[in-house]
């Protein structure tokens, strides 16, 4: 079975977006788009988008529902990251921070200690803005990411 990449994109960095399709395209590894408006690209048979109402939680339900095993899922939501984690796939957020059944758990408990932090007044602000440094961490990761699993296989290490 195919390895399939799916984004997260309501939200996703343009510059993240060019590297993805670029890798994407040069690998020949289809991707799928899912957002609540149109997500731009050049056609190709390789890139294709589903639009979701807009919502709470509805375009993480139906990367959910559409992730296999050993597929790659785009998010900066730790949660559907945990959920896709959860089903064998993995995750990998924007700025290069891989998520595997080794780490999700970890990133997800610390998420939830830092929202709690915020909500209590006790930190103020959130991630910094995405950066060179961001795109360059995203696309190292994506990279190496997918000469492992391409050429394993989708092994799940």
């Amino acid at each position: 079975m195919t390895m399939r990449i799916y984004v997260d994109a309501d939200g996703f960095p343009n510059a993240a977006k060019d590297l993805l399709i670029r890798a994407a395209l040069r690998l020949q590894v289809p991707v799928v788009f899912v957002a609540n408006k149109p997500v731009r690209y050049e056609p190709s048979v390789i890139l294709s988008s589903v639009i979701v109402p807009e919502g709470p939680d509805l375009a993480d339900n139906r990367i959910v529902e559409m992730a296999q095993p050993g597929d790659l899922v785009i998010t900066a939501d730790i949660p559907l990251a945990d959920r896709v984690v959860a089903k064998g796939a993995f995750a990998l957020n924007y700025r290069g921070k891989l998520y595997t059944e080794d780490n999700i758990k970890d990133r997800l408990a610390t998420r939830d200690l830092l929202y709690e932090l915020r909500d209590g007044g006790l930190m103020t602000g959130g991630p910094s803005m995405y950066g060179r440094k961001d795109c360059q961490a995203f696309v190292n990761q994506l990279d190496s990411f997918l000469t492992r699993h391409l050429k394993n296989g989708n092994s799940q290490k």
